[in-house]
C-alpha cells in the first residue's frame, strides 16, 4: 500500500497543476464505467492506478451503484467550541454489503472523508501533515468544499475495526474522526 501510495503521490505531484488551496479530488470519470465518487459540484474527477484498476483495500474495493444495498448520510461541520465532527461519528455495516456514503459539507471550511484502516489513517496524516496542498484521488476519500454535497459507493468485503477521517491539517486534532465497524454475516 506504501509502495501505491507514494506513487500516487508522485504521479499526482508531476502530473496535475498546483492549485493554491489545494484539494483533493477524488473519484473517476464515466470513461472508466464506474461510479464511484461523485462530486456534486462539478469538481474535476481523476481515475488512479494503471488502466484505472483499484486493488482491493484493507477496508474493501469500490462499488457498484445497482448493488448499493442502504445509503448513510453524513454530516460534516464544525461547532460553536471550533471543534469539528461528522455526523454520525460511528458507521457501522455488514461485511459484504455495498453502501452509498452521502456527504454534505454544512461547514464553513472545506473537509474531506478518509476511510481506512487505523494505521493507514495515520500515515496520511503524517504525508498531509507534511505537504498540504497535496492533490490525489483515491476511491476510499472524498474531498469537498463548504457547502457541497457528493458521495462514495462502497463494498465493505472486509470484517474488522476501521476508522474515518478528515485529514486536512488540524481537523483531525480537532475531533474529526469516527469509528466505522463492518460485521461478519
Amino acid at each position: 500500500m506504501k509502495y501505491l501510495f507514494t506513487t500516487a503521490v508522485l504521479i499526482t505531484a508531476f502530473t496535475l497543476p498546483a492549485q493554491a488551496a489545494g484539494t483533493h479530488v477524488g473519484g473517476h470519470g464515466a470513461n472508466h464505467n464506474e461510479a464511484i465518487v461523485h462530486g456534486h459540484d462539478e469538481e474535476q474527477a481523476h481515475g488512479h492506478g494503471e488502466n484505472g484498476h483499484h486493488d482491493q483495500m484493507a477496508i474493501g474495493t469500490p462499488g457498484d451503484l445497482d448493488a448499493v444495498s442502504k445509503t448513510i448520510s453524513i454530516t460534516m461541520l464544525e461547532k460553536e467550541d471550533g471543534s469539528m465532527a461528522f455526523e454520525p461519528a460511528t458507521i457501522a455495516v455488514t461485511k459484504g454489503e455495498t453502501v452509498r456514503l452521502s456527504f454534505a459539507n454544512n461547514g464553513d471550511a472545506d473537509h474531506e472523508f478518509v476511510m481506512d484502516t487505523h494505521k493507514g489513517i495515520v500515515e496520511h496524516k503524517v504525508a498531509m501533515e507534511k505537504w498540504p496542498n497535496m492533490e490525489h484521488a483515491d476511491p476510499n476519500s472524498i474531498h469537498l468544499e463548504s457547502g457541497k454535497s457528493g458521495e462514495i459507493i462502497w463494498t465493505f468485503n472486509k470484517d474488522g475495526n476501521f476508522q474515518f477521517a478528515c485529514l486536512i491539517p488540524g481537523h483531525f486534532d480537532a475531533g474529526m474522526h469516527g469509528k466505522l465497524t463492518v460485521a461478519s454475516n
